[in-house]
């Protein structure tokens, strides 16, 4: 009975724990691999990778009980490839129709530096060019007297000079008043409010008689609101009374459909309409 306990202690193995170790690191390394391979987009090196994962899950392993098991066979399939999103084609006709535009912005700003020259140099107007069009900065020195919006001989010969560039074009125009903080209050101004509104009224009304349409005005009075400069000098507050003439370059929306949107007769909206619709 001693000799028999003594054969079953020989033959206990001791290193089973090896198998389950090595399918510990089997698996590890499975992991690591699919894990390499989603982290490429290289589809030929998925292909190699997947041949030899296959090849390696298909090799057999022996338990204690001396049984072979079998594993899995398992297929690697590699993920798409990212592929980049497909840039639209530029309409040739819009780009043509874009630079033409620019073109004109260009010219009409060359325009009305050639008409205002000696003004522009003696830095009471200044004409500059930007991404939404041009913009005509006029000092209202040069337009109105002190607290008053009628125009004097010299700003209505100027005006009708940039009229007379603006009025075949047929691009928007706003034109803002603009006054410095000094406030005013009289029977005909109450408040900067009215005299910038007032003095860039004054100016759309002679741009109409001189040819221009007068759908593409609009008139923005901004009293003291949009500053250029400070108001502690009299220097600044002259740069802040101005009035600026915006011609913009982008093009007329398109109108809506007046007509209303016919609805299905069997639409379930129809059956909480009134009649009529």
């Amino acid at each position: 009975m001693r000799r028999r306990r003594k054969l079953d202690e020989e033959h206990d193995n001791h290193e089973r724990w090896l198998v389950s170790y090595a399918d510990f690191i089997t698996l590890l390394f499975a992991f690591f691999v699919v894990m390499y391979s989603l982290s490429s987009i290289n589809e030929g090196k998925y292909r190699v990778l997947s041949d030899s994962l296959v090849q390696a899950f298909r090799n057999v392993t022996v338990n204690d009980s001396s049984e072979q098991i079998a594993l899995p066979q398992v297929t690697v399939v590699p993920p798409r490839p990212v592929t980049a999103q497909a840039v639209p084609a530029v309409d040739p006709q819009a780009e043509v129709r874009r630079r033409e535009m620019a073109q004109r912005m260009r010219n009409m700003a060359d325009d009305i530096r050639r008409v205002l020259n000696p003004l522009t140099q003696a830095g009471q107007v200044n004409v500059t060019e930007g991404a939404f069009g041009v913009s005509v900065e006029i000092n209202a020195s040069l337009l109105f007297a002190p607290g008053d919006a009628a125009l004097g001989t010299q700003a209505v010969n100027a005006l009708r000079a940039v009229a007379q560039v603006l009025a075949p074009a047929g691009f928007p125009i706003t034109v803002e008043g603009h006054t410095d903080a000094v406030p005013i209050s009289t029977f005909r101004f109450p408040s900067n409010w009215e005299l910038s509104a007032v003095r860039a009224s004054t100016v759309a009304r002679l741009f109409i008689d001189s040819g221009v349409q007068p759908d593409r005005l609009t008139v923005a009075g901004y009293a003291d609101q949009r500053p250029v400069a400070g108001n502690s000098t009299e220097e600044e507050r002259g740069r802040n009374r101005r009035v600026t003439i915006l011609i913009e370059s982008r093009t007329a929306d398109v109108a809506p459909d007046p007509r209303p949107a016919s609805i299905p007769a069997g639409d379930p909206i129809r059956s909480i309409l009134p009649d009529g619709f």
